[in-house]
């Protein structure tokens, strides 16, 4: 599933080839893309229809665009193989009696929703339609922020300017469960799944299954600044691309899958030490760590 990083490098993308464009049109090609929408198809059609686009946000893995109208967004979340592409080009070519003509057959054979622009196309493409798309509508936060209704319960992120890292150590210090855990919990903090939440505690000299509460707050203090430092880095080189699933607007792919540390490594020899690392299934995930570095709980309870 697409992290924070590679949320991210989609909503940049978005913000340099949608912003200050106009949404034509929109067709709903599968109605699993916007099950979400609790008024259904229809009304994310027309109530997309003739809005201009005029920012992006983000939140964790969720991001959105911001529209004229100030109450509503386009929020949206990748799921495990959703893809924003956009495509240039004008839109609509004036079929007889003045009605446009029928829209493109797509990019993609996955193509989900299609939203025509004033000079190109955006695309939701989505293989195994965990991702969606949604109308929302701008709420408050607990924080008094201004996000998408189905955004207001997710945690600040760390690259968020509001992430207070001794309020989010304090509170993973009070949880008697392995670190790991809270790290994936989104209500504590979002944006870091399994790649990241095992690069940071390599990073740190945490094993993932030491529980929060048995940990000094500089050490969870130490996983934080961690996440923030491994998915900063992974930003800056487009993002952890894999396969096909995972790719910036334009199709590009990123490369920071060459400077993982642990993930995806097991049995390859540990950067700091030499030792072989190990994999071990967490959570229906899969966990990465060096049985060294990372020295392991005594006990797991």
């Amino acid at each position: 599933m697409p992290e924070l990083p590679e949320v991210e490098v989609v909503r940049r993308g978005l913000a340099a080839h949608v912003r200050d464009r106009q949404i034509r049109r929109v067709e709903v090609r599968h109605p699993r893309a916007v099950r979400r929408q609790v008024e259904g198809p229809a009304y994310f059609e027309s109530v997309l229809t003739g809005r201009n686009v005029v920012g992006t946000g983000r939140r964790g893995k969720f991001l959105w665009l911001t529209t004229d109208d100030p109450d509503l967004v386009l929020a949206a979340h990748l799921g495990m193989s959703g893809q924003f592409r956009v495509e240039p080009g004008t839109w609509g070519i004036p079929a007889a009696g003045g009605v446009d003509a029928d829209l493109p057959a797509g990019p993609h054979p996955h193509a989900r929703v299609h939203f025509a622009l004033d000079d190109g196309h955006l695309w939701f493409l989505d293989q195994r339609t965990f991702g969606w798309v949604n109308a929302c509508h701008v709420v408050p936060d607990a924080r008094g922020a201004r996000v998408p209704d189905l955004v207001r319960g997710i945690a600040p992120d760390p690259l968020d300017p509001t992430f207070d890292i001794r309020a989010v150590a304090r509170s993973l210090g009070t949880h008697r469960v392995e670190v790991k855990r809270l790290l994936l919990n989104q209500d504590i903090v979002s944006g870091i799944g399994n790649i990241y939440a095992d690069e940071a505690l390599w990073a740190a000299g945490v094993h993932p299954r030491r529980r929060a509460d048995r940990l000094s707050r500089t050490a969870l203090r130490d996983v934080l600044e961690a996440a923030t430092t491994v998915m900063s880095a992974s930003l800056a080189q487009g993002g952890t691309s894999f396969d096909s699933l995972y790719v910036n607007v334009n199709g590009e792919s990123g490369y920071f899958s060459r400077g993982l540390a642990v993930y995806g490594r097991a049995g390859q020899p540990c950067g700091r030490c030499g030792a072989p690392i190990l994999r071990e299934r967490f959570m229906n995930r899969s966990s990465h760590f060096c049985p060294t570095c990372q020295r392991p709980p005594r006990s797991a309870h």
